[in-house]
């Protein structure tokens, strides 16, 4: 069973939805425990770096995504949920993240800010849809799109930027892809 950590900033019904379409079953949760003892995790997210770091410490939330993944546990994390596993944020005039990743967030310098809109995903050769005016530096970036961070992997942590729950059939195979066993 996959865990969607609800911490009131990710959109749990849309990507909810694409995980059944998906053929995966999923739940819903804001209890540390729950989220911990998942098979899977979804960490979303939509919104502000800072008020987001507060709720997931308000709710015990933090502690539970990095004590999976200290034990080598799955997270997939969506938009805001990729950035928040960065050590910092200089979103909302610096914020201190759960630093499940190494690297930085910054705001975007490109042609169009905020980003949103479809957009090629490399190495992978598909498009994907993007909604961010902030980016993930790392060392541990995987694919980019337009020069950006597109998706990372550090130990048994995978973040995307773009959406996938909004990205049609290219998104829900990759839901598939990390969340179902090999």
């Amino acid at each position: 069973m996959i865990a969607v950590c609800d911490y009131g900033a990710g959109n749990i019904a849309s990507l909810r939805s694409a995980l059944r379409r998906s053929g995966l079953d999923s739940f819903a949760t804001a209890d540390p425990d729950r989220i911990f003892e998942a098979e899977h995790v979804i960490f979303p997210g939509v919104g502000s770096a800072a008020s987001a770091m507060r709720e997931l410490g308000r709710r015990g939330l933090d502690e539970a995504l990095t004590g999976r993944v200290r034990r080598d546990r799955p997270v997939l994390g969506i938009c805001l949920g990729m950035q928040l596993a960065a050590e910092w944020s200089e979103e909302d005039g610096g914020t201190r993240c759960l630093g499940l990743v190494p690297g930085r967030v910054v705001g975007l310098d490109c042609e169009r800010v905020p980003r949103i809109g479809w957009a090629r995903v490399e190495p992978w050769g598909a498009d994907y849809y993007f909604a961010h005016s902030y980016g993930v530096e790392s060392d541990c970036a995987v694919a980019t799109s337009e020069g950006l961070t597109a998706a990372l992997e550090h130990g048994s942590f995978v973040g995307v930027q773009f959406h996938p729950e909004k990205s049609g059939v290219a998104g829900e195979e990759l839901l598939r892809r990390c969340l179902t066993p090999a």
